[in-house]
């Protein structure tokens, strides 16, 4: 697949800088591949527009990985946790003036937390040993760190933020940044699948940084994707083994359910329980094993994303949604609309 397959003009007014006041009230643009259709609908009426399914949903939960502090020259610092190595030793981005040197240790957050650069590694990232005054360094991070909101949403994180880019099901802290189709789901629409006859699971993916790094290569053969920590539990295993069983769809609820079911079935689409960390990336063609149906966020162009959802829905056809999704004001990205895709089952 060609770059220029991921491109598409985006007015700046379509990128929401901030939620709606209720999460349900967002537009939804149905997209049928099979009949080739694009239709309009409110989210909270997702529950009737498919089938008895198996809604599968991310439950990682952002915490509060983007910390400010100060060089011992005084010079300031920004830093965004990426992973956990182990214990208190993190993979981070640092952001300063001067490079950030190895051996430095960073004060951050009125010396509540020190953070101790162990190593510079590639692509700007750092190792650092994180070291609390008082109390476990985890509690440190969350009273000190804020909200790491996306790039594209150009203003600081309010109190409001807190609650809204996180899901209402968020239970496994890790992500730097929300599954954002699910974003959309209020207690209200959880009950009104059941009451529909869908079921539901959950399986963990924490977001990283990598999920807005665009593509930045001619072809995408050639881009790397970096790494992510998934696991499925043994309830999710099930779930989902009893509804290929029972003929019921699966409903990919965001990009990153996709990535961690179709990285973790095997030829068959069986979906064993267990962890690990997947680099997959699903770009056209791909034949999918487990996701029937996807429920998606607008993506950035040139994205990774985009071309996941070209995969299932066909490039010519997200193509026609996107452009129709700009002249009908919806709006894009993290809290912007969202997108269903019905793919194998009418």
């Amino acid at each position: 697949m060609r770059l220029d397959e991921l491109d598409y003009d985006l007015p700046e007014a379509r990128i929401a800088q901030e939620p709606l006041e209720e999460r349900d009230a967002s537009k939804l643009m149905v997209v049928d591949p099979g009949v080739r259709a694009i239709t309009h609908e409110t989210f909270v009426d997702l529950a009737s527009l498919l089938p008895p399914s198996l809604f599968v949903f991310n439950d990682t939960r952002v915490f509060h990985a983007r910390l400010h502090g100060r060089k011992p020259t005084g010079g300031k610092v920004e830093l965004l946790l990426v992973d956990r190595v182990e214990g208190d030793r993190w993979r981070a981005m640092g952001r300063s003036s001067k490079p950030i040197r190895a051996g430095t240790v960073l004060s951050l957050g009125d010396d509540g937390l020190r953070a101790e650069v162990i190593g510079v590694l590639a692509e700007g990232q750092l190792e650092l040993q994180l070291h609390a005054k008082e109390g476990p360094v985890d509690d440190a991070i969350e009273a000190i760190g804020e909200v790491p909101l996306p790039p594209y949403i150009r203003r600081q994180p309010t109190v409001a933020d807190e609650a809204r880019y996180q899901t209402v099901y968020a239970r496994e802290p890790g992500a730097v940044a929300a599954p954002t189709a699910g974003l959309h789901f209020t207690d209200r629409t959880m009950a009104s699948l059941d009451v529909a006859g869908h079921q539901t699971a959950f399986v963990t993916l924490h977001v990283g940084p990598g999920t807005f790094r665009p593509v930045q290569v001619d072809h995408l053969d050639a881009h790397p994707m970096h790494d992510e920590a998934y696991e499925v539990s043994a309830a999710a295993a099930a779930a989902i083994e009893e509804a290929r069983r029972s003929g019921r769809p699966i409903v990919a609820v965001g990009t990153t359910v996709v990535r961690t079911l179709e990285a973790c079935a095997d030829d068959e689409g069986r979906v064993p329980a267990g962890t690990g960390r997947t680099d997959l990336f699903i770009k056209p063609p791909y034949s999918f094993r487990v996701v029937d149906h996807l429920l998606t966020n607008f993506h950035l162009p040139r994205s990774t994303l985009l071309a996941l959802v070209m995969a299932l829905a066909g490039v010519d056809l997200v193509r026609d949604a996107y452009q129709a999704a700009i002249e009908s004001g919806y709006r894009f990205y993290s809290y912007g609309d969202a997108m269903l895709i019905r793919g194998a089952h009418p």
